[in-house]
């Protein structure tokens, strides 16, 4: 019991706070997934790497890299990109620099989903998120989240 007091609890307006944040995480990806499938056949998360991929020198990141970037793990990265590769937007390279690691590179014809893709996407990404925050709120919330971004990248930032 000695422990459980010692735990410094959410008040109850932290708690509120934190299921609201959760809730509106979840509803987001949520819709935005959903939105993606229904339009384009991409899960959230290959849109992410397509746009990644398209961000990169070359069109290519190695797919260590691409994990990391995406913030999912190497193992999830290969399914999506294996699904990604039997549609034809993403094709793997071997490295030669390293025998063990591969690059993803997005194909012509993974350009052109994302291409048609993005419209949609970001007309959502405005309509649930900047389109009900006015330009100061959408200032907070990037200074609010750049903080935390930061702390969880560096634990010792502060």
């Amino acid at each position: 019991m000695a422990a459980m007091d010692a735990v410094n609890w959410l008040t109850e307006e932290e708690q509120r706070l934190w299921r609201s944040f959760l809730t509106v995480n979840s509803l987001l990806q949520e819709r935005l997934d959903r939105d993606l499938r229904r339009r384009n056949g991409l899960t959230l998360v290959e849109y992410g790497i397509l746009v990644h991929l398209s961000e990169a020198e070359g069109r290519r990141m190695r797919m260590r890299t691409l994990a990391e970037t995406v913030l999912v793990s190497k193992s999830r990265l290969s399914h999506q990109v294996a699904r990604l590769e039997r549609d034809g937007y993403v094709r793997r390279e071997d490295c030669v620099e390293d025998r063990r690691g591969f690059w993803a590179v997005l194909t012509d014809k993974g350009a052109e989903v994302l291409r048609a893709a993005a419209p949609g996407h970001v007309a959502q990404v405005r309509e649930y998120l900047f389109g009900r925050l006015t330009d100061e709120q959408t200032a907070q919330l990037r200074d609010i989240l750049a903080v935390l971004e930061r702390g969880l990248r560096d634990p010792t930032a502060h």
